[in-house]
């Protein structure tokens, strides 16, 4: 059971202690106070843990400063809409808001190789208006021959770099806890130039340890990429254990799933689920087409398969796209095959602002439909 307080309620005011006391009557319920803060207003929220079937609901609504109480119906009590009685809230973070209506393409190296490559990212994020981008830092790879990322070496010069090109947000995995510190610590030596989004990456997603770190801590929102083999539940349940420990800010990204089904691409592109994960929890979805598609092949009518991959993800409602780009792919020491060049960061910009526009479309014939059916008699049909 989750009891929804009206908005900027007291979380140490009487009407939460009023519900504390009133609670006590049941000694096998367990009370967890959470606030939500979302982009918005903030909500502070009281979770009821244990066997709640005699906890009489009506009651708790009737008490001051009760907004409405929901019974838990499915596995995620903290990131699930439960059957739709919940309402997505979202989240604001360094000036950028994050929910299920924002829109935002995070660019950049799946991990960064020399600065002058980042500056002249940056640079061209900044000239086409883009705030948000990836920098990857600590990099997992198949091979251990392979390049690793510079680790917090380069966050320095990343950090002054992004900030001085007004970039709010950059996208950095982390592979155990220790990143997060130097994360934090790097960030406050360089004066905050901008924010971190703190990345789960797919060989991480059920690393359990880690996903406990980064919802422990609520600095940094949490980008959590669907492993390549979790079925949606599995994914869902991992945001569960960030979401339990306290950090709600958190954006689910699909990033294809392994399967020789999805050949020649180097994953089966899994876009289809963003409905899917809107309808059944709180988070704004992201998705990945650069790691989905994995090369930069052209379709019959002039469209790189990447942009394609992407425009699924948009016309079904994504909040945000991860895409891999350099100044130099030929140079790059990681995912050079999948990364848009510079020029093409443009086209991928235009060509995405349709798509974008065409699903506000959709939605608005959607409401009108709806409304149609809700009052008969009305519209054109009638």
């Amino acid at each position: 059971m989750i009891i929804i307080m009206k908005p900027e309620t007291d979380p140490n005011g009487p009407e939460i202690r009023q519900i504390l006391d009133f609670l006590r009557q049941f000694p096998e319920i367990k009370a967890r106070i959470s606030g939500v803060r979302g982009a918005i207003r903030t909500v502070t929220e009281i979770y009821l843990i244990g066997p709640t079937h005699n906890v009489p609901q009506e009651a708790i609504e009737r008490m001051p400063g009760v907004e409405k109480v929901v019974r838990i119906s499915s596995k995620y009590r903290q990131i699930g809409r439960h059957g739709g009685q919940l309402e997505e809230i979202g989240f604001e973070y360094n000036g950028v808001i994050f929910n299920q209506d924002s829109f935002h393409i995070f660019m950049g190296p799946c991990a960064v190789d020399t600065p002058e490559h980042v500056e002249a990212i940056c640079r061209n994020l900044e000239r086409c208006g883009v705030r948000t981008a990836r920098m990857g830092a600590y990099k997992p790879r198949t091979s251990p021959y392979d390049f690793q990322g510079h680790g917090k070496a380069c966050l320095p010069w990343v950090f002054e770099t992004a900030g001085r090109h007004g970039i709010k947000v950059i996208a950095i995995e982390v592979l155990k806890e220790v990143h997060i510190e130097e994360i934090a610590d790097a960030l406050e030596k360089a004066g905050n130039p901008t924010g971190v989004m703190l990345q789960i990456g797919t060989r991480n997603a059920q690393n359990f340890e880690l996903l406990k770190a980064v919802g422990s801590q609520d600095k940094f929102p949490v980008l959590y990429k669907r492993g390549m083999g979790l079925s949606i539940e599995e994914a869902l349940n991992a945001c569960e254990y960030i979401a339990s420990e306290g950090n709600r800010n958190i954006v689910f990204c699909l990033r294809g799933v392994k399967t020789r089904l999805g050949d020649p691409h180097r994953n089966l592109v899994d876009f289809s689920h963003v409905s899917v994960v809107k309808r059944l929890t709180r988070l704004p979805v992201c998705v990945d087409p650069t790691h989905s598609v994995g090369t930069k092949d052209r379709a019959t009518d002039g469209i790189l398969e990447i942009f394609h991959a992407a425009a699924q993800g948009v016309i079904t409602g994504a909040n945000m796209i991860l895409l891999e780009v350099h100044p130099r792919p030929e140079l790059a020491l990681c995912d050079g095959p999948q990364a848009l060049t510079m020029p093409e960061i443009d086209h991928f910009l235009a060509d995405m602002a349709i798509v974008r526009k065409a699903y506000e479309e959709r939605k608005a014939l959607a409401a009108r439909e709806l409304f149609r059916q809700w009052h008969p008699g009305t519209g054109p049909t009638a």
